[in-house]
């Protein structure tokens, strides 16, 4: 009877397990169809992730107010001769041993409400699940997918944003908490023990943005391209950045009896943690995607392309593993391997296989984002350890502000005195706007709630994401409306130029005035390490680039025809025909003014222009591959066309 017994609470254990994926199933089968209703329908007030959420909360109160209690078996043991906790625990019932496994602390005065629903208990996720299996796809999706021409046009002001932004924004956040727990205490609303060092933690977890909402408007309503990197951009490495500054701060351990004491040399450890792991998990990421750019240069891997994305699919996973199991960050290195990828192994791949590694990241990508907001409204019923505290709740929003006021607006003042195009105020009150936070800040605070101070932080960072997706997400069309930002405007068009002597009359001109300015205002960073890769990093990973042959001195002749594919002189020819198309030919005109050349790019200067024999004007090498790498996203075919410019006034 005890076997048939322990079989059928196996059974009923086994259904349940399928019940609750289903009911995630089902969550996500509705969003989608919901999403589709609101596409049709050009209704923007509402993203799909607050749809999601909207449907998980449905389902939890469902959950926690429609089912009956199951389990009502929990008996408390008191082990009081030992003095830490055991993750496994072997209990001895009539001779029959069984294996019990740890699942958290319980505060002595809620040991009477234990969780008695097993069917609330089979929806509450293993925070791990988040980390190793849902954030991987979408860290790696953001790399992979990144519009490297608008990208690297605002490399500089992104990784300010992303890295000093996100600091100044953390220790803002955190002191301001901190003032918030000191007046909580002094009114008696703090139970528990809520340090410095917790505050700091909830500033970095917090000072994650997810614009996901934002960005899928901007997306579809075609606005403008340089807001839209500089948020996207901000957005995928903030998040990096989060994550190893909380790591930082955990690392945190002043010496001495005080533990949460300010101690200058715990602090430059932590600064030491910070730049160790990031570089560390940058570091892994990066040569994870040249190994997997060697295999398929390398290899035949190109006549399977079911192999070929099956392996590339598990290379980019193992990066998010591996890093974790060094102690690195996997949120760093999959980030950094999707970008490696993408630029390296993606020229390496089938054409079948290009098109399969893309789609079958964005699947990935939509479910896993999804399932996560779903699960954020199914764990306001669901979660145990609930702890809401109205004045923190409050200070929280209020710190969010300042923190995100003094995150975008001195920056963006500083970054304006070097930038050739200014990030005007709309800009600035847009991006101020768009600092929603989702699925990282939640991944963060759900990975460790075994204290007071980080199950309140859970908590309110639970209702911090459920108001940014509504209501802040909701207020994006009118906002963008309201600040006269542009919308349909052509992902490929660049604003017209500022010089507002000359007046542009141009036939089939503008890709090439396009390529130019993106060459031009690239971070001068990225044009410095740009050569190198062209001339040396490509031709040795991909099968594109100049042959190493030209590049490397004479006497590395053998190993430069060994590292060099066949396919790189193939694609030489095709190159030159592709380059030609970047050149000035006959048709295109460049008048000549006084002493003054005004070429096809609309610039100026003496007369000295460099010409072949045939009258043509040249470039450099790197310099085409440059323009043609940054605008090669994008698949565009170049016309060759004829532009007139004209001066408006007569400057004699």
């Amino acid at each position: 009877m005890e076997e048939l017994a322990t079989e059928q609470e196996a059974e009923e254990s086994h259904r349940q397990d399928s019940v609750s994926l289903l009911t995630f199933i089902l969550l996500l089968t509705l969003t989608i169809l919901t999403i589709w209703l609101f596409k049709h329908r050009r209704v923007r007030f509402l993203h799909e992730t607050g749809l999601a959420m909207i449907y998980g909360l449905i389902v939890g109160v469902i959950l926690r107010y429609g089912t009956p209690s199951t389990s009502g078996r929990d008996k408390p043991f008191s082990c009081s001769l030992e003095d830490r906790p055991f993750t496994t625990l072997l209990v001895n019932v009539s001779g029959k041993f069984f294996e019990y496994t740890l699942k958290g602390e319980i505060s002595p005065g809620k040991i009477h409400n234990v969780e008695q629903n097993d069917m609330l208990r089979k929806v509450t996720f293993d925070p791990e699940v988040f980390f190793n299996i849902l954030l991987p796809p979408i860290i790696f999706h953001a790399g992979y997918s990144l519009k490297k021409r608008h990208f690297f046009r605002n490399l500089g002001s992104i990784l300010a944003y992303a890295f000093l932004g996100t600091a100044v924004s953390c220790f803002i956040i955190g002191n301001l908490m901190y003032g918030v727990v000191k007046l909580m205490k002094l009114v008696g609303q703090l139970s528990d023990k809520f340090y410095y060092t917790d505050c700091l933690f909830f500033g970095a977890i917090i000072s994650a943005t997810d614009p996901v909402t934002v960005l899928a408007i901007f997306n579809e309503l075609h606005a403008d391209v340089d807001l839209y990197a500089l948020l996207f951009g901000e957005s995928v490495l903030n998040d990096a950045v989060a994550i190893v500054l909380s790591s930082s701060i955990v690392a945190y351990q002043p010496t001495g009896e005080n533990t949460h004491a300010f101690d200058a040399a715990a602090f430059f450890k932590s600064v030491g943690v910070f730049l160790g792991i990031f570089s560390g998990s940058f570091m892994m990421g990066a040569v994870t995607g040249v190994v997997t750019a060697l295999i398929s240069k390398f290899t035949k891997l190109h006549c399977f392309p079911l192999l070929e994305t099956a392996l590339f699919f598990l290379m980019s996973w193992s990066t998010f593993l591996l890093a974790e199991a060094c102690g690195f960050t996997g949120v760093v290195a999959v980030l950094f391997c999707g970008i490696t990828q993408a630029h390296y192994t993606y020229n390496n791949l089938s054409v079948e296989s290009r098109s399969r590694t893309k789609q079958l990241f964005e699947v990935l990508h939509f479910l896993a984002e999804n399932f996560i907001f779903s699960y954020m409204g199914l764990a306001l019923f669901t979660f145990q350890k609930h702890i809401f505290s109205p004045v923190f709740i409050i200070g929280a929003f209020i710190a969010i502000f300042f923190g995100r006021a003094a995150h975008i607006y001195p920056l963006s003042f500083l970054l304006n005195l070097g930038r050739r195009h200014k990030i005007s105020w709309n800009f600035q009150h847009m991006m101020m706007f768009s600092g929603l936070r989702g699925a990282m800040a939640f991944a963060l605070a759900i990975r460790d709630t075994a204290t007071y101070s980080h199950q309140m932080m859970f908590s309110t960072t639970l209702l911090i994401v459920f108001f940014t997706v509504w209501i802040v997400g909701g207020g994006t069309t009118p906002m963008l409306s309201w600040l006269n930002i542009r919308v349909g405007v052509d992902p490929d068009q660049d604003p017209p130029p500022t010089n507002d002597s000359f007046q542009v009359l141009q036939g089939d001109g503008p890709d090439l005035e396009r390529r130019n300015r993106t060459k031009q205002e690239s971070a001068w960073l990225f044009r410095l390490w740009y050569s190198f890769d062209h001339n040396y990093l490509k031709p040795i990973l991909t099968h594109s680039g100049p042959p190493l042959t030209t590049t490397l001195p004479s006497w590395c002749g053998l190993i430069a025809r060994c590292l060099t594919s066949p396919q790189v002189y193939d694609n030489q020819e095709q190159l030159r025909e592709e380059d030609s198309d970047f050149i000035l030919n006959d048709g295109d005109l460049t008048v000549t003014y006084g002493d003054t050349t005004i070429t096809a790019n609309g610039s100026s200067g003496p007369h000295t222009a460099t010409t072949s024999l045939d009258g043509r004007r040249t470039k450099s090498s790197s310099e085409e591959a440059l323009e043609r790498d940054l605008g090669a996203a994008d698949h565009e075919i170049t016309s060759r066309g004829t532009r007139l410019v004209f001066p408006l006034e007569d400057n004699a």
